[in-house]
């Protein structure tokens, strides 16, 4: 090959080379914090979207829903009323200030974590006792649930999955008692998606005693505006032996999935 045909391949190559530049590598996954709401220095007004203390005025002049000790705490009273049959003190929705406050939407995939205080008086019952949920602004049902039922004689805590028929399916369940009385951490991972994932954790300090995931879970409704998650105590008054009682929560984080990673991958990705 001649110098000058061969000057003129060398050029075309530069040429192609940084004409076609190779893409940008996609940006690794990781967990984004999105709020952290500290009870001494945000009230429960600041902290949350919307509460719900004692809608029907069944205990006139007393607040059920406030801070103490270092934690957003929920009082019930057997007096209390949410309708003729059932009872509800419970928060709703994640407030980042003012008149801002999160949206779940869909397809996307979050991790929302916390510590509870669950006590002695606040046991299992033969009816429903919701401690958590996961709802759509104005509807009926939740999308999942955390409950104090009775199973087989033994107060249990566990998390139910609803899908939109209403039907529940259990993604996982432990004993009530050993953690009652003391602080325990417990975490809800999902993706907002109609063929969704719902992962619930319970650690007994660095005992596991909860890790189950349920797949295939339709965690997005149609024409849903968005999800948002609840707390407190919202039981009925069909069971015996209720107690006036409290519920503590403390140290809550709502992370948000941002980046590449499919479902999984999450148990590897980073927190930031």
């Amino acid at each position: 090959m001649n110098k000058r045909i061969g000057g003129v391949l060398a050029a075309l190559a530069v040429t192609a080379a940084t004409a076609l530049p190779t893409a940008a590598p996609a940006a690794a996954a990781a967990w984004t914090l999105r709020w952290s709401p500290d009870p001494a220095n945000d009230t429960v007004a600041e902290a949350f979207e919307g509460i719900e203390d004692d809608r029907a005025g069944s205990h006139p002049g007393v607040t059920h829903i406030y801070v103490s000790g270092g934690a957003y705490r929920f009082d019930m009273h057997t007096q209390d009323r949410d309708g003729d049959d059932r009872q509800r003190n419970e928060v709703k929705g994640m407030r980042t200030g003012g008149s801002s406050y999160l949206k779940i939407l869909e397809n996307e995939t979050w991790r929302i974590g916390y510590q509870m205080y669950i006590p002695a008086s606040l046991d299992a019952t033969s009816s429903f006792t919701h401690i958590a949920q996961m709802k759509v602004p104005g509807s009926g049902a939740p999308l999942y649930t955390m409950s104090l039922p009775i199973s087989g004689g033994t107060p249990k805590i566990n998390v139910r999955y609803w899908d939109e028929a209403e039907q529940t399916h259990e993604v996982g369940n432990t004993n009530l008692e050993p953690i009652q009385g003391k602080w325990v951490d417990t975490t809800f991972e999902f993706k907002a998606s109609d063929s969704g994932y719902l992962r619930w954790t319970l650690k007994d300090g660095s005992t596991t005693l909860v890790d189950k995931r349920l797949d295939n879970t339709d965690l997005w409704r149609g024409d849903d505006e968005y999800l948002r998650p609840k707390w407190g105590i919202y039981r009925s008054i069909n069971s015996s032996g209720l107690q006036n009682t409290y519920l503590l929560v403390r140290n809550l984080q709502a992370h948000q999935l941002t980046g590449g990673a499919s479902a999984p991958d999450l148990d590897r990705v980073t927190i930031q």
